[in-house]
């Protein structure tokens, strides 16, 4: 590891305070220029004594706003000191989870994984018609049945065809026939160039998706393509106890990567992590933000920087060891209960490599899973399937419960 280390609680206060302090203080320096402000004292009291020991709570109260892509450019000078907090952050994930080569990554911490998976659309569908010339009818973008649905919501901003790519019912991989017949006929309708959204860890079932099958499909129709993968859910998680595997920057098909550190990391909502290769950021560029120091190239445009705080504090309180420790532990109660549904006949999927427990609905009742909070793949009309997510608080004596409950159905 170049850049995750474990640092003491101390050590990130001191940190945090350093950086906002580099940052501009309103109480003590006369800014007129800016449409922003410290949070409002008379709701959000910044001498309230438990903020000397939240170093989270004190960045969100001097509200620092990260607009832009501090990896790439100049920004805005009045809070540099948090935006180098979240230059490391993405440099950490990119080199350290990802394996990026050092340096040549850029990214922004966006408002979940659904902005991160659009800016990667964005990117690229501006990429085709800025690199060939491309109308958005000659774009399409491919993804699994299982992606999540910010796949149909980017087609739908950015005026594109989507394909839902089948996967095979019981294991979820991705039908090769079915992907090779979909790119034949794509091209046949005029279809000159592919956005491929490939899933580290599918919102449903904690699927991973091969990327070289994309790869070789669209290699062998001598179509050109960008490939981003969608970890919102698996980024944090796949990659650090399977280091042995092709979804990272070593492949070199892999241009971008979206995670979410709300889920897995359990930091605050509103932390979707974007990552891509050198050179891509570019394409959305907003030239008419000029009044923006190194102007926009992001989705959201103004942001909090506590969110990008957030996330370095959980990834410097556990250290790579820590964390690593904590996800067998939640590995360990999955595979558990995977262990007491076999035994009981039970059918479901599952990665080896994933917390998540897709166990097929007809063993499962609508009243059980609405007593432990199961979620469904389907809320109208017959499910499918329902899924457990084995998060931290999610303990051995409560998964045995269900369990007790299902053996009883």
């Amino acid at each position: 590891m170049q850049f995750w280390k474990k640092i003491s609680q101390e050590e990130c206060s001191n940190y945090i305070d350093k950086a906002l302090n580099n940052n501009v203080d309103f109480s003590k320096r006369v800014i007129l220029g800016i449409p922003v402000s410290k949070l409002d004292g008379r709701v959000f009291y910044e001498q309230a004594s438990f903020l000397k020991e939240a170093p989270f709570l004190r960045a969100i109260v001097q509200n620092p706003n990260h607009i832009g892509c501090h990896t790439l450019s100049e920004s805005e000078v009045f809070f540099k000191g948090t935006q180098q907090i979240e230059r490391e952050l993405i440099e950490l994930i990119a080199v350290d989870i990802f394996k990026a080569e050092q340096g040549q990554s850029d990214g922004y911490v966006a408002a979940g994984g659904t902005e991160a998976n659009l800016q990667a659309v964005w990117i690229y569908r501006n990429y085709f018609i800025q690199t060939f010339n491309a109308k958005h009818s000659d774009i399409l973008i491919l993804a699994s049945q299982d992606t999540h649905y910010s796949v149909v919501k980017a087609a739908n901003l950015m005026n594109l065809e989507h394909i839902a790519v089948p996967v095979q019912e019981d294991t979820r991989v991705i039908n090769e026939a079915e992907l090779d017949r979909i790119v034949s006929e794509a091209k046949q309708r005029g279809k000159k160039y592919f956005i491929v959204l490939c899933n580290v860890a599918t919102t449903m079932f904690g699927s991973v998706d091969n990327p070289d099958v994309y790869v070789q499909c669209l290699t062998k129709h001598q179509v050109p393509f960008k490939l981003h993968l969608d970890a919102a859910f698996g980024g944090f998680i796949y990659p650090v106890v399977n280091p042995d595997n092709n979804v990272n920057f070593t492949n070199e098909h892999v241009s971008s990567i979206t995670l979410d550190a709300h889920k897995m990391l359990q930091a605050p909502y509103g932390t979707g992590i974007f990552i891509a290769r050198k050179g891509l950021m570019q394409y959305v560029f907003t030239k008419e933000a000029s009044y923006v120091n190194g102007m926009d190239i992001t989705l959201s445009g103004s942001r909090s920087g506590a969110n990008a705080i957030a996330v370095w504090l959980i990834l410097a309180a556990y250290g790579p060891n820590g964390w690593y420790e904590k996800l067998k532990m939640l590995l360990y109660r999955t595979k558990w209960a995977c262990k007491q549904l076999d035994e009981k006949g039970i059918s479901y999927y599952r990665n080896p490599s994933l917390n998540i427990i897709a166990i097929k609905a007809n063993h499962v009742s609508p009243q059980l899973a609405a007593t432990y909070g199961l979620v469904p793949d389907a809320h109208h009309g017959a499910a499918k399937w329902y899924k457990i997510v084995v998060m931290e608080h999610v303990e051995v004596e409560h998964l045995q419960l269900f369990l007790d409950e299902l053996r009883m159905q």
